[in-house]
């Protein structure tokens, strides 16, 4: 359904629903149903009835080299791809008649207590989406029961995200690189602001080559990434975030991140595992967390997608750690099949940016309630009761080829 369609049938009403066709009715007559209060309706009165509609108001809604900044990704762009139909490649396998209740979705997460095991990531440059980046994601996941990874590069400091939503900015994020004395500096702050943990971005010693901005010559302003270093310059953003500005540092190691983090006060989940060897290896230096994730496809192309990797990090994990999964997220049932294969968690990046330029905090609310929804539709029709009961005996390759 267009937008104009859409607005046509809001202005006529709700749309009648249909009921059995009745055999012996005349011919000629009008077989549908004229009760005001329908059983089942698939209209809406919110701004956006599907993830898909978010999507599209976001491109509306952005100059073009914003919206391919948003929503591109590295190289020819083959592990974006891979992201999204690695999801496809699993079918689901529902049990009948187990006497399921309403699915329960709460989910504690580094001892944060979540209503649905869904998180935002820290996205930066937020404020070229919509003017309150950040607070209004915040501000929406904290209604939600979502809680938000605050980001080092965002437009806001960690402070007035906290601020905004006490409630949601819970995890601070930053990148283990540039100068250690301000890396360690970060850590005491983080701790300082109030969060309850640490998501450390370990995908991301450089930026990935991304040639829709090089085709766009288009450059993010410093402005909108330095809300945690307001008076930073260049010369400044090149001391603290490294390589993302200047690549002129060695990437850290193991044991430097170890010996770094051994002082904090805070969990801290390794973001970026795409292997079972850098999940051990990330239990070894200490992470209480690790997230399965290939930055969306923005980094490294050519990658495996993030969801084909995690058997194999939940088997080299054992439990030992929680587990997080982000990249290629669109749906509530793509959560179900995540957790199914054995995610804790998910975390929800480029569809939180979309609804964040396409609604702001509204925009970021309502794509929450569609992630609720179609998480507690799908779970109802596999006959489960909640998240814990999703196991990898409910999934299974599919026999599609795509």
């Amino acid at each position: 359904m267009t937008a104009t369609d859409a607005s046509t049938q809001a202005a006529a009403g709700p749309a009648r629903p249909a009921r059995p066709l009745d055999a012996t009715a005349p011919a000629g007559t009008d077989p549908v149903g004229t009760d005001p209060s329908p059983f089942v309706s698939f209209t809406s009165a919110d701004r956006f009835a599907t993830v898909g509609e978010i999507y599209e108001e976001a491109r509306r809604a952005l100059p073009p080299q914003v919206w391919d900044f948003l929503d591109g990704g590295s190289g020819g762009e083959q592990t974006l791809r891979a992201n999204l139909s690695s999801f496809e490649r699993w079918s689901v396998l529902p049990r009948l008649m187990t006497g399921a209740g309403e699915p329960d979705l709460a989910r504690t997460f580094l001892g944060i207590e979540l209503s649905m095991p869904v998180l935002t990531s820290p996205f930066g440059a937020d404020r070229l989406l919509h003017r309150d980046g950040q607070l209004a994601v915040a501000r929406a996941n904290a209604k939600a029961g979502v809680a938000s990874i605050v980001p080092e590069a965002g437009s806001y400091s960690w402070e007035e995200v906290a601020t905004a939503a006490p409630g949601a900015a819970r995890m601070a994020q930053l990148h283990p690189m540039g100068n250690p004395a301000n890396f360690a500096a970060m850590l005491r702050r983080a701790a300082a602001a109030g969060f309850s943990a640490l998501c450390l971005t370990l995908d991301c010693p450089t930026a990935g080559w991304r040639e829709r901005n090089m085709r766009n010559r288009f450059d993010v302003a410093i402005d909108v990434v330095s809300g945690n270093y307001p008076h930073a310059g260049p010369a400044d953003l090149a001391d603290t975030l490294g390589q993302l500005f200047v690549r002129r540092e060695p990437i850290w190691t193991w044991d430097e991140l170890a010996e770094r983090m051994a002082d904090s006060p805070l969990p801290w989940m390794a973001k970026g595992i795409l292997t079972g060897a850098d999940a051990e290896a990330a239990i070894r230096a200490g992470a209480a967390a690790v997230l399965v994730s290939n930055h969306g496809g923005r980094q490294l192309d050519t990658v495996p997608a993030a969801l084909d990797q995690l058997p194999e990090i939940v088997a080299a994990v054992g439990g030992r750690v929680p587990i997080a999964l982000d990249s290629g997220i669109r749906r509530g049932s793509d959560v179900v099949k995540a957790l199914a294969l054995g995610a804790d968690v998910v975390v929800i990046g480029r569809a939180a940016a979309m609804a964040l330029a396409a609604g702001g905090e509204e925009g970021v609310g309502r794509l929450h309630e569609l992630l609720r929804e179609e998480i507690s539709t799908t779970i109802k029709l596999l006959g489960a009761s909640g998240v814990d009961e999703l196991t990898d005996r409910m999934i299974r390759p599919s026999a599609v080829s795509r």
